[in-house]
């Protein structure tokens, strides 16, 4: 069987080769997204060839999706944003979309949107660029979420990014917020997707925890329109592996939501 969600990829070091990006198309990766806060615009345009080849050899459209880095402030091993920036669309993600914009990917992910405002000046520079693109709002700050219909209502897609969102948000209010997010998107008929660790057990290990696999359904079941992989694809050791249990994950909970659920579920 084959999922009504679709499936989005981080590409990366671990499936920058075109038969390891032929297996995950293979297994249903739908979405190719490339995080250009991590590598070079030459890195890139690798993978973006890459992908393209793969598609072709597959015979099945992949969408291109460019996360922009937005005002994201390293610090060790976290991460968060510069909250003194005049605009979230700073002077790299210009350098970004018309990187994008030449290379006619479909989809750019605008990171730290506030409001509506946001997403319209990100309208307007893509256009700048002779770009017709889609933009998916990724809502990750306190103030996204006070303005979350308004964000959605310009925005063509909603993106839970649910690691930036920990910075903001306490840990064990994530899960419910994220409810919010998929409910709200889905009223209005807009997209959504759930990022970030999804399956991150995945990154070392060929096996998903159980917990991992819940959190996927759970996505599934509350309505989400897609799940992303993150390092499990772009930098983790098994790419094909988590593409493939993803999809099995996916496929088993929308049978539930379909009332296809036996009473012995094995």
């Amino acid at each position: 069987m084959i999922s009504k969600a679709q499936i989005v990829a981080t590409i990366g070091p671990s499936c920058a080769d075109v038969s390891v990006l032929s297996e995950m198309i293979a297994h249903q990766m739908d979405v190719a997204r490339l995080n250009l806060f991590w590598g070079s615009f030459d890195e890139h345009a690798k993978y973006i060839e890459a992908v393209r080849e793969a598609e072709k050899k597959s015979g099945r459209k992949i969408v291109l999706m460019l996360d922009l880095p937005g005002p994201r402030l390293q610090t060790g091993g976290t991460h968060t944003y510069d909250p003194n920036t005049l605009s979230v669309l700073t002077d790299e993600d210009k350098e970004c979309i018309k990187f994008g914009v030449d290379r006619d990917v479909d989809y750019f992910a605008e990171s730290f949107v506030g409001d509506e405002k946001d997403i319209l000046h990100c309208r307007e520079v893509i256009k700048g660029c002779g770009g017709s693109q889609r933009i998916v709002a990724k809502i990750e700050r306190s103030k996204a979420i006070e303005n979350l219909a308004e964000i959605i209502k310009v925005a063509d897609a909603i993106m839970v990014a649910r690691g930036d969102m920990g910075s903001e948000v306490p840990l064990e209010r994530i899960p419910f917020v994220q409810d919010l997010i998929v409910r709200t998107s889905k009223a209005a008929a807009k997209p959504v997707i759930v990022a970030t660790e999804m399956l991150f057990s995945m990154v070392e290990s060929p096996r998903p925890t159980r917990a991992d696999v819940t959190d996927v359904a759970h996505a599934i079941l509350q309505g989400a329109d897609a799940v992303m992989l993150s390092e499990e694809t772009a930098k983790g050791k098994y790419p094909i592996e988590v593409v493939t249990m993803m999809e099995k994950i996916v496929v088993e909970a929308e049978r539930h939501m379909n009332g296809k659920e036996t009473i012995n579920p094995l």
